[in-house]
């Protein structure tokens, strides 16, 4: 297909002077609006503005350009049939071969944070949009450009071709606007349906009938869990927090599949803490957390739980690592995986270097202290979808159910691990002393086991720690357990049908326990 005539309408003028004086050279006539008109002229390349070229002027605040049936039959018309073409020819309509539209910067308007609803709705394109499908439905005539990352390949083709495109690359960038149109309609509805999400989250309303997700592949990983699995990193393309996805890898070989759900979870676990706190992961749960005065602290507070568990290990941190806390980082486990954090100071970068393979992770605090979006999980032949479970409590919230009351101490120990716990696999049970883990049993079976392996990995320091159980327990050997290894507290949902049964065992062994009413399972 040869090009003649080409229409170009672009908020992004990136490489488009480039662009338009090679088609220029072609001899190719091309129309334009606005803007983009003043910048071709610019440049020196002729153009015939779109008002001109229909007869009918731009209108509404330009609102109404290109909605034409001059622009939209040209774009159109089968060239192979005969009916089209009179009827073109009846109505003096000429053809046009190219379309070089992208759209108004719908994204970065909403993405924003002093943008105005006003200023979003103007910002979304209908022109363009419309342009785009009628040249893209008709690609084996027209010539669809929807990015100036295109722009390189079409030239190339037209040079090697004497002006003409192939079949094949017609083909590839109408189905590119197809996926950039599904995405703008969707950045649009999920903007427009927002409030109303919130405000059915909030009323306790269903969960939308329809949730569309659009994933774009960030990079190829050498294999999934498994090396007999393919694996690969996307983001969500609708999603307004970036989160783990716009991450800059400052050191290390290429991550895996494995070590990227594991930043996750270190991630999300150290940004609901306004003081310094660290986590280490590994293999999805965590083996030890902390909160302290410093970074430093909280790191060693956090590798005390389980330093033989931390060999290997993620590591995520809340604040910016300086150069002591590397070398301490360095000095204590001989081997980590991945350190993640907003941050390093001057002189860290040089310490981590001395271990080439470490990956070293730096991410944008934009998003810390808010909640994820829904938690979609695949199951096979659909999925099950649930808001995030990012539900905390206050002290006030608590409802103390035994005679013993805790101390505030107890109280703030308590509510650390209770944050703690619901990043852990279920049965979780975490035993913490102030503000850093001293055991944890994940994924256990019975909820007796998880407190068997909590207290065995805390060893003498179970002894005055708290308990925080992710969901209430059946019986009241959990409690024995507790008793016997010397703890001095425990919170948990409550809801069990053997509830006074608990809370009579606690009484017994003068256990302050403390209800929440919420569960925190992790599947």
């Amino acid at each position: 297909m040869k090009v003649a005539r080409a229409l170009i309408s672009v908020s992004d003028k990136t490489g488009l002077e480039e662009f338009v004086k090679f088609l220029d050279s072609l001899g190719v006539e091309i129309l334009s609006t606005g803007g983009t008109a003043k910048f071709i002229s610019s440049v020196g390349v002729k153009t015939t503005e779109v008002s001109d070229y229909t007869d009918f002027p731009e209108m509404l605040d330009g609102r109404v350009k290109t909605l034409h049936p001059k622009i939209h039959a040209g774009l159109l018309a089968l060239r192979g049939n005969p009916e089209h073409m009179k009827d073109m020819k009846e109505k003096n309509i000429p053809l046009i071969d190219m379309v070089v539209v992208n759209l108004y910067p719908f994204e970065e308007t909403i993405s924003k944070k002093d943008v105005t609803f006003d200023e979003a709705i103007e910002n979304i394109d209908i022109g363009g949009p419309t342009m785009l499908r009628s040249a893209a439905k008709n690609f084996s005539s027209v010539a669809v450009v929807s990015s100036p990352s295109q722009y390189e390949a079409v030239m190339e083709e037209m040079k090697t071709g004497g002006g003409e495109l192939s079949s094949s690359i017609l083909k590839e960038l109408a189905a590119s606007v197809f996926e950039k149109t599904s995405k703008y309609d969707s950045l649009i509805s999920a903007y427009l349906g927002a409030d109303d999400e919130e405000e059915a989250a909030s009323e306790g309303k269903e969960l939308p009938d329809k949730i569309d997700i659009r994933l774009e592949r960030i990079s190829s990983l050498r294999y999934g869990e498994n090396p007999h699995q393919r694996g690969a990193f996307y983001r969500d393309t609708d999603s307004r927090n970036t989160w783990l996805t716009d991450f800059k890898q400052l050191q290390g070989k290429e991550l895996s599949f494995n070590n990227i759900l594991d930043l996750s979870s270190a991630l999300q676990m150290v940004t609901g803490f306004t003081n310094p706190a660290v986590s280490i992961v590994k293999h999805n749960n965590p083996c030890g957390a902390a909160e302290a005065g410093t970074l430093k602290e909280a790191y060693l507070d956090a590798l005390e739980t389980d330093r033989m568990s931390a060999f290997g290990s993620i590591m995520g941190f809340n604040g910016e690592i300086d150069s002591e806390l590397a070398k301490t980082i360095l000095t204590e486990v001989d081997f980590v995986e991945c350190i993640i954090a907003p941050g390093y100071g001057k002189g860290a970068l040089d310490v981590f270097s001395q271990k080439k393979n470490l990956r070293i992770l730096e991410v944008s605090t934009e998003n810390f202290n808010s909640c994820p979006e829904f938690d979609i999980k695949k199951i096979l032949g659909g999925a099950l979808v649930q808001d995030s479970d990012c539900k905390d409590i206050q002290m006030e919230e608590a409802k103390v159910v035994t005679k013993e009351k805790p101390s505030k101490e107890l109280m703030n120990s308590l509510l650390f691990g209770w944050k703690i716990v619901r990043f852990v696999k279920s049965n979780a049970i975490v035993l913490s002393q102030g503000t850093k883990t001293v055991g944890i049993g994940a994924g256990q079976m019975s909820r007796i086991d998880s407190v068997i392996i909590a207290i065995r990995k805390a060893d003498s320091r179970a002894k005055g720690s708290v308990l925080a159980s992710d969901a209430f327990f059946p019986k009241a050997d959990s409690i024995t357990e507790a008793h016997e290894a010397g703890i001095a507290a425990i919170i948990q949902p409550g809801g069990s049908i053997r509830d006074e049964e608990i809370i009579a065992e606690c009484d017994k062994f003068k256990i302050p326990m403390v209800f929440t009413g919420i569960r925190h399972f992790r599947h």
